[in-house]
C-alpha cells in the first residue's frame, strides 16, 4: 500500500490540452434532465467528451485555464494529461456539485493529479516485476520488496514512473479507467469485515473511492490488457509546520480476472512475507557485513604491502 501525503507544491509542468475523469453516477440517481450525461462521455475513460474551459456564468473568482501533462502513457504514446482547474469546477457543475467552495478546487486538482501519479507508480512497480512473465516476476521478487527494488534499479525511488530499464519489453500504457466508487472491492469488503472483528489490527474507515485501470502490457509473446483494481483510502493529516496536510494511502494490485493475475498477487504478497519472517534481511545484512570486512581486510593487506 502507497502512502501519499500530499505536497504543498503541485508541479507547474503545463500543457494547453487535457482530459479529466469522470466517475458516472448510480443508476437513476439522477434527475429526468440529466439523463443524457452518459451519452456524452468519452468510452476510454468516463469523461466528458469536450470538457469547457470557458468561465461558468455563476462564477465569482476567475480560475487557471492551464492543463498539466502527466507521466502516464496512452495507447497511442502520447501522455494523459489533467483537467485545468477551470474545466473541474466546470465537470463538478454539470455534475450537480453547486456548492462547491470555488476557492478549493486548485487544490482539489493538485490532489487529484498527485493521486494519479501515485497510482501510476505502484502500476509500474507491478509492471516491472511480471512485463516478462511470472518466471522472472519469480526471480525479482524472491528475496523482498527492498533487494527486488534494487535488482530493478529503483531503489532510491521506488515509484519513479519515468525510468524503465527493460530493453527488450515496451513500457506499460494506460488504456482507459472508470471510477466505480459504490463498488468496494472484494479487498476492502473483507477488511471491513475483519475491522469489525478485530478493530484494534483492521479497524479502519472504508475506502472513499475505487478506480479500474486498464493497462496495456507487451512483450515477446505479444500484447494484452491487464485490469488494475485502486482502493483509495484517506488517513489522519501529518502536521508540516503550522499547517496540517492530508494523507492518502493507495492500495494498487491487479484484478483477479485469472491465474495469471492472482499469482502474481501471491508471488509479490508471499515472497515479501516469507523473506522477512524467515530472517531474509538479516542474512543478507550479514552477507554485506562479511563481504565489506573481506574488502576491509584485503585494502588493509595491500596497504601494509606497499608501506
Amino acid at each position: 500500500m502507497h502512502k501519499k501525503p500530499v505536497p504543498p507544491v503541485v508541479a507547474e509542468k503545463k500543457t494547453p490540452a487535457g482530459a479529466c475523469p469522470y466517475v458516472p453516477p448510480e443508476n437513476g440517481s439522477e434527475p429526468p434532465a440529466k439523463q443524457g450525461l452518459l451519452s456524452r462521455l468519452n468510452p476510454l475513460n468516463n469523461m466528458f467528451s469536450e470538457l469547457s474551459n470557458e468561465r461558468a456564468s455563476t462564477q465569482s473568482v476567475n480560475l487557471p485555464l492551464d492543463r498539466e501533462t502527466s507521466t502516464i502513457p496512452k495507447g497511442d504514446g502520447s501522455l494523459w494529461e489533467y483537467p485545468s482547474p477551470q474545466q473541474m469546477y466546470n465537470a463538478m457543475l454539470r455534475k450537480g456539485y453547486t456548492d462547491t467552495d470555488i476557492t478549493a478546487v486548485e487544490s482539489m486538482v493538485g490532489v487529484h493529479n498527485f493521486l494519479n501519479e501515485g497510482a501510476w507508480a505502484e502500476i509500474m512497480g507491478w509492471e516491472r516485476r511480471f512485463s516478462r512473465g511470472l518466471k522472472e516476476g519469480y526471480e525479482i521478487c524472491k528475496q523482498g520488496e527492498e533487494v527486488a527494488n534494487f535488482k530493478l534499479g529503483t531503489h532510491d525511488d521506488p515509484f519513479d514512473t519515468t525510468t524503465w530499464d527493460h530493453r527488450d519489453v515496451q513500457p506499460p500504457k494506460l488504456l482507459r479507467f472508470t471510477g466505480r466508487p459504490t463498488e468496494p472491492t472484494p479487498k476492502a469488503t473483507i477488511m471491513q469485515w475483519l475491522g469489525y472483528v478485530m478493530p484494534e489490527k483492521f479497524g479502519t474507515a472504508p475506502p472513499f473511492d475505487r478506480h479500474d485501470w486498464f493497462v496495456e502490457r507487451c512483450n515477446e509473446k505479444g500484447c494484452k490488457e491487464i485490469r488494475y483494481v485502486i482502493d483509495y483510502y484517506e488517513g489522519a493529516p501529518e502536521e508540516q509546520g503550522d499547517d496540517e496536510q492530508p494523507v492518502f494511502f493507495l492500495d494498487v494490485r491487479p484484478a483477479v480476472d485469472g491465474p495469471v493475475s492472482a499469482a502474481e498477487r501471491l508471488i509479490r504478497t508471499g515472497t515479501d512475507v516469507w523473506w522477512r519472517a524467515s530472517g531474509g534481511v538479516a542474512r543478507e545484512l550479514k552477507k554485506l557485513e562479511a563481504e565489506k570486512a573481506r574488502r576491509e581486510e584485503e585494502w588493509a593487506s595491500k596497504s601494509r604491502r606497499y608501506n
